[in-house]
């Protein structure tokens, strides 16, 4: 992969002769609650997507290959996926035709190199809601993710979180629990969203590492554990039910039950 720096604060990521034109983007004003799975297997590409994408103030999970994408996508709750037409083990288009069959209505858009009028129908008859021929510009990536999120955002109460009788406000920032309100710190708020959106999922130490911290990296402390121990505590006490559970070897799920 070659990375040019072409003039107006525009860098280019090519992908063979695939190349996708990502701007400093600006703050969103809306989306900031919107959470994306990416699916790419390129790993200089998925870097810069992640990071444009993050700089433009959305909640970005990334897979790495089609089976990884695919599990994320039936098993995690998420507003958009963005995929990759082109997958190891799984394409693009079988993780769309799966994701229909279990009745996941979650928003699609399928980035490819394939760019014939066949390619793009194609796509959309897997049960894509939208395709985005490489190369591409990110202003229009990021076009096509608003508009797909302002379809998506008709949903009632698309704003908050429940698992059990816990409650979270995301524009207040405000939890509940059995109506007793919860102060949580922002971090550990940002590490509850992490968890109640994925809840009945075990997330690893690596996701929230990425996700709630963004390391990229092990730093090879107990960060983790301290901040799952004081959430389990506050959302926990005066109640006989656990809903954080340790996944011995795993990480952490967020459930009603045992």
């Amino acid at each position: 992969m070659s990375i040019v720096q072409p003039p107006a604060r525009h860098f280019a990521v090519a992908r063979g002769d695939a190349a996708a034109l990502l701007p400093v983007p600006p703050m969103p004003s809306y989306n900031a609650h919107v959470h994306i799975l990416l699916i790419e297997d390129d790993t200089e590409a998925a870097k810069f997507l992640v990071k444009g994408l993050k700089e433009s103030g959305y909640s970005v999970d990334h897979a790495a290959d089609g089976r990884e994408g695919l599990f994320r996508a039936t098993e995690g709750q998420f507003d958009l996926v963005v995929t990759d037409r082109m997958l190891p083990h799984i394409d693009g288009l079988a993780i769309i035709q799966i994701m229909r069959q279990k009745g996941i209505t979650t928003p699609v858009l399928v980035l490819s190199a394939l760019g014939s009028v066949d390619d793009r129908v194609k796509g959309l008859k897997a049960g894509g809601d939208d395709y985005l021929t490489k190369p591409f510009a990110f202003v229009e990536l990021l076009a096509r993710i608003e508009a797909l999120s302002r379809r998506r955002s008709s949903v009632p109460d698309s704003t908050k979180l429940k698992v059990a009788d816990l409650d979270f406000d995301l524009l207040a920032r405000r939890v509940t629990r059995g109506g007793r309100e919860i102060e949580l710190t922002a971090r550990e708020l940002k590490l509850l969203e992490f968890l109640m959106r994925r809840a009945g999922q075990v997330v690893t130490r690596t996701m929230l590492l990425e996700g709630v911290w963004d390391l990229h990296f092990d730093p090879q402390s107990n960060l983790i554990d301290v901040h799952i121990s004081r959430l389990r505590q506050a959302i926990d006490r005066g109640s006989d039910r656990q809903l954080i559970h340790t996944v011995r070897g795993s990480g952490y799920v967020l459930r009603s039950e045992d």
